[in-house]
């Protein structure tokens, strides 16, 4: 498929690179060590199409969750799911991280309620991750439950329905808290809650009200904030939410503001004619860190493969000219089970390491003082230059240092272990 050049080629075409862009006042060598120390998290529902490990085999995850596709092998376990992340994390060149959400937890034959979960039920996971060098994120699973089925959770009406979700969101900060304990670093806890109405509801301001106050209690719970780092995300609309979602941008936007949880952006959770990469700008004016969610969005689905577009490259770009890369926690958002599993998740992770070594290998120097300078005919030639620059020859650079396959190279990897392992299932 792909004919594989040598380590030589390889450095030959970057030195040549590396002084076409020195030319330009960028440092490559300096950029491709900036690159090594950004982690981008992996998540693990891509695995298994959202099923997590309470749910049948065969079931579908509620709460405007569906994967759609049919592509055999699914992980089925905590074992599978683990061994298709460290095949996908050995064709991924950097630092990686991985996230969970709550329906991973591992509690045996006993079936243990979610409000009840404690980081005990996540040791495999834990005890995984520092073998590989990993460090671990967090998801409270608002969704895929029987007290999900009304489409309220955190915003119910119920006060029994609430105070479980409510239970729910404390005991997952405590284990975030265990996670971030356990790896001496911070773990990342995002709470996404799909509440909303098919149809247009009387009562909007309510849910929105009680969804505050829910967010509070959870909040008001000890943690450590350095091991636990919160973040609240918002969303445009969901599958049986298409009119109302009561975490919407606005909401969270200002409850992120008035309170100390991150806002987490999603790159597919707003209208599919809007980006989000002007948003950035705004809201780190405010606040010290953001959590950025890499997915894609076709016509009104969110979750598609990421790749290397021009809405990935112009979230990055915004983030490296405002040196803001290490204000940001970034994590993929998709899922997709028409494909291999395995090969979606190092598909996204590599076009988003792309995306951000395409942004770091800009010069944004030369270009804010061509803006600066009026020379907007300069600026914008300059721009259309930059799209043909051997960037590529850094990239391949960059995965020869990192140990894993240059190119295409990776492919046959993949297809080794589709045939080996997972059509074995």
């Amino acid at each position: 498929m792909f004919t594989p050049l040598t380590d030589k080629q390889i450095e030959q075409r970057y030195e040549l690179a590396r002084e076409s862009y020195a030319a330009l006042g960028t440092d490559t060598e300096a950029q491709l060590q900036r690159l090594e120390r950004i982690a981008v998290s992996l998540h693990c529902w891509q695995g298994d199409d959202v099923a997590g490990f309470e749910v049948k085999e065969g079931a579908v995850s509620g709460g405007g969750i569906l994967a759609t596709g049919n592509y055999p092998g699914r992980a089925r376990n905590g074992d599978e799911l683990r061994a298709d992340a460290e095949k996908a994390l050995s064709l991924i060149p950097g630092k990686g991280r991985f996230s969970l959400h709550a329906i991973y937890a591992e509690t045996g034959s006993k079936p243990v309620p979610r409000d009840e979960l404690e980081p005990r039920h996540f040791q495999r996971w834990m005890d995984w991750a520092r073998s590989q060098g990993l460090r671990l994120d967090f998801n409270p699973t608002y969704f895929a439950h029987p007290l999900a089925d009304s489409g309220y959770t955190l915003s119910s009406a119920n006060d029994t329905v609430r105070a479980f979700w409510i239970r729910h969101g404390i005991a997952c900060r405590r284990i975030a808290e265990a996670m971030g304990r356990a790896q001496a670093s911070s773990a990342v806890i995002n709470h996404w809650v799909p509440d909303g109405a098919k149809d247009s509801p009387i009562d909007r301001w309510g849910p929105r009200r009680r969804l505050a106050d829910s967010l509070d209690q959870i909040l008001a719970a000890e943690a450590d904030a350095r091991l636990c780092k919160d973040a609240v995300e918002a969303k445009l609309f969901g599958i049986g939410s298409e009119d109302y979602v009561v975490g919407s941008h606005e909401f969270y936007m200002g409850y992120a503001l008035t309170r100390k949880p991150m806002l987490c952006l999603d790159m597919g959770h707003f209208h599919p004619t809007e980006t989000i990469h002007d948003k950035l700008s705004a809201i780190l004016q405010f606040k010290p860190e953001v959590l950025l969610h890499v997915s894609r969005g076709i016509r009104w689905d969110s979750d598609h493969v990421v790749i290397l577009n021009d809405d990935l490259r112009q979230v990055f770009h915004e983030l490296a000219r405002g040196d803001a890369l290490a204000r940001t926690h970034v994590a993929l958002d998709y899922f997709d089970a028409s494909m291999n599993r395995v090969g979606a998740w190092v598909i996204g992770t590599r076009a988003a390491k792309k995306a951000i070594l395409y942004a770091l290998l800009e010069p944004t120097v030369t270009l804010q003082a061509l803006e600066n300078a009026g020379d907007l005919a300069g600026k914008l030639g300059l721009l259309e230059e930059l799209k043909t620059m051997p960037f590529g020859a850094v990239w391949d650079c960059f995965c020869l240092r990192q140990g894993v396959p240059v190119g295409g190279a990776w492919l046959r990897e993949l297809q080794a272990y589709d045939a080996g392992v997972i059509r074995r299932r």
